[in-house]
Formats: C-alpha cells, structure tokens, sequence
C-alpha cells in the first residue's frame, strides 16, 4: 500500500538520522575517554577504534528502542503538523490501520534488536573484556625503555631498567621505587618480570636475587632485606572488566541458570525487545492527543516518559540482581504500566469527545 510504504520510508529515514546523530555523540565522548586512557598509559594506542567499535555496539539495545521511539514521535508529529494525519483519515486510513503499518515496521525492527541483544551485545561486551586485559598487560610494558623511567600505577612507583629482552617480558638491573604513606620502599634486583595473576586478574612484578631498602627518607633506620623472588603489587583489577559478569555471558548460559544476577540480566535482554515494540507503538498514540500539533511539547514528553520507563527498568533490575523482588514479577511489571499507559493515551481521544458532548448536552437546556 502507497501509504504504508510512505510511513515506513518516513520513519526510516528519522531512524537513520537519529542514529548517526546519536552514534556519532556517543563515539565522540568515548573515543575522548580511550585517548586519555592511551595519554595516561592505560591502554594501548592500537586499542582505541577496538574497543571503540565494541563498545558502539553493545550500547546498542540502550540506544535502538529509544531511536525507534524518536523517529516515530517525529514523523507523526510532522504528519500532524502538514494535515496528512487528516487526509488519511478522509481516505479511510484511521488510528487502527496506520497502527498496524507501524506495528508491521516495528516487529521488523525487533528482530535486529533482538539478535544484537541476545547474540551481538553479549558478544561485544565478552571481547570489550579480552582487550581490557590485554591491554592492561601490554599497559604495563608500552613506553618502557632501557635506560629510562617510566611511572607505574598511577605516578605511585617509578621503574627503571638497564636492559630489556626481545619479548619485553623481562627485565635486568631493575630499580624500583614505592612511594608509602611515610615510607619509601626501593626494589634492586639483578632480573625481573611482570606477571598477572590469572584468578584475581592483579598485576605484580616478580623480581629475583635482589635488595629491598625500606625506610623514611633523611632517616638512618632503613630494613635491608636480601631475597630470592619478591613479588610487588602494582596494580588491582578494574571489577568493571570482570569476565564473569552476567553482561558477558552469552543468551544460552542465561537460560538455564537459577542465579538471580543471571536472571536478571536475562530479562533485562528482553525488555529491549519489548521496549522497542511497546515504545514504537506507544509512539502513534501520544500523537493523537491535543498535544500532537506542539511537536516540541510532544517530543519532551516522549523524552520524559522514556526516561522514566528506562530508569525504573534499571531500578528492577537491580532489585532482582539483590533478591529484593521477584523473578516472576522481574521487569515485567514495568512493562505492564507501559501498557496500560498506552491503553490511556489510545482511548484519551474518545474519552475527551465524550466529555465534550455531555458539557453540550448540560448547556443546551439551560440556553433554551
């Protein structure tokens, strides 16, 4: 149908503009972040457009479904504005048909939002991980030298090495200061290495027949202690990269566990499959009310009711990851009002008309 195709090529192509708008805002502000992450030597340069690109495309479930609703509001609202909202209708196109059109548009739109949630976001997020610890072992060796300084976790140590092997793993005629509280603790040692420590992910440098000078700097009371190995803690773990986040596990683990962290991040997949179809739909009913002639009144109260909708998804979801709720109830309840909201605003235009028909029937009489 003529229509039809006209509303689908409309949204889409405020779909297309709202994405660029939106990706390119996003991309920006992390790729800033990445840079002074690679400035400050936690990362590798070469790691940037990895991680940037990964990260692009697991925010993506946050993003689509508020998009989809956007380019929706937008179209209906310039539909309003022009009357063609009025023509169909003339042309035997009312609220029902033009709902379905969208629906239609809609469930299609759900499918990429449900193969980027259930297969794509899980994936991008397990190899946003993977490059974190890589590059938070590589962190530790790019800028390193023979013959220079180079500061470590955070300006708190400084290392220096005379001669460093072909692997850049290991390290001879090594001096290493700690700075302490009152204390500065000096590492000499002949060779050294560094070395992460696979369950709790913490970095050390292991150093091997050496020196530890422990004292207060202008003080004579310094501890010389003599060792074989002496393992130095130089850096903890970032929990946010933690491998075993639920965020990271892929849909099929999900399904068959009985963890509440894992249900929870189950179903909050799902909800951005469900937001996308209840918001998109939600969409041509906001645009029925008086409101829909004020495309900017319409847009900030279709902002407003997204952000309410999303945050207190993320409160159940955090709710249920605690035991505070129940699965069975999970973040279902969230889109259950949602529904009814788009209950009210569908029946709000009868319900207007139907008010005004009887303040005329009470005024009639008392003009006769």
């Amino acid at each position: 149908m003529i229509i039809e195709r006209y509303i689908h090529r409309e949204i889409l192509q405020k779909l297309i503009w709202l994405t660029g708008l939106l990706f390119l805002i996003f991309a920006t502000n992390k790729f800033v972040d990445y840079l002074g992450d690679a400035a400050s030597g936690k990362i590798p340069a070469g790691f940037i457009l990895k991680l940037l690109w990964l990260r692009m495309l697991a925010m993506q479930t946050e993003v689509l479904p508020l998009v989809l609703f956007l380019a929706v509001i937008l179209t209906y609202s310039r539909m309003n504005q022009d009357n063609e909202l009025t023509a169909f209708a003339v042309a035997g196109v009312g609220t029902v048909r033009q709902l379905q059109f969208v629906a239609r548009f809609t469930l299609v739109f759900c499918l990429l939002v449900a193969f980027i949630s259930f297969y794509a976001s899980p994936w991008a997020k397990s190899n946003i991980v993977k490059l974190k610890e890589q590059a938070w072992q590589e962190s530790m060796i790019t800028g390193i030298a023979a013959g220079q300084f180079k500061e470590l976790n955070k300006g708190d140590s400084v290392v220096y090495i005379e001669k460093l092997s072909e692997s850049r793993n290991t390290m001879k005629n090594v001096f290493l200061q700690i700075r302490q509280k009152d204390k500065n603790s000096v590492m000499k040692s002949d060779k050294a290495r560094f070395n992460t420590e696979k369950r709790s992910g913490n970095r050390f440098i292991i150093f091997e027949n050496g020196r530890r000078y422990l004292g207060s700097p202008g003080m004579l009371d310094f501890q010389i202690t003599e060792y074989e190995k002496y393992g130095v803690l130089i850096e903890t773990e970032d929990t946010e990269s933690s491998s075993s986040s639920p965020e990271t596990l892929s849909t099929s683990a999900l399904l068959g566990s009985t963890s509440s962290e894992h249900r929870a991040e189950l179903q909050w997949r799902i909800s951005a499959v469900l937001a996308s179809l209840l918001l998109g739909l939600l969409a041509v009913f906001l645009s029925r009310l008086s409101i829909g002639h004020k495309p900017y009144t319409l847009l900030f109260i279709a902002i407003l009711i997204y952000l309410i909708y999303s945050n207190i998804l993320g409160i159940s979801r955090t709710l249920m990851e605690r035991d505070a709720i129940s699965p069975y109830l999970g973040l279902w309840w969230v889109h259950m009002i949602l529904i009814v909201l788009a209950i009210i605003f569908y029946y709000s235009p009868v319900i207007t008309h139907w008010r005004k028909r009887d303040r005329k029937l009470q005024i009639l009489p008392a003009d006769q």
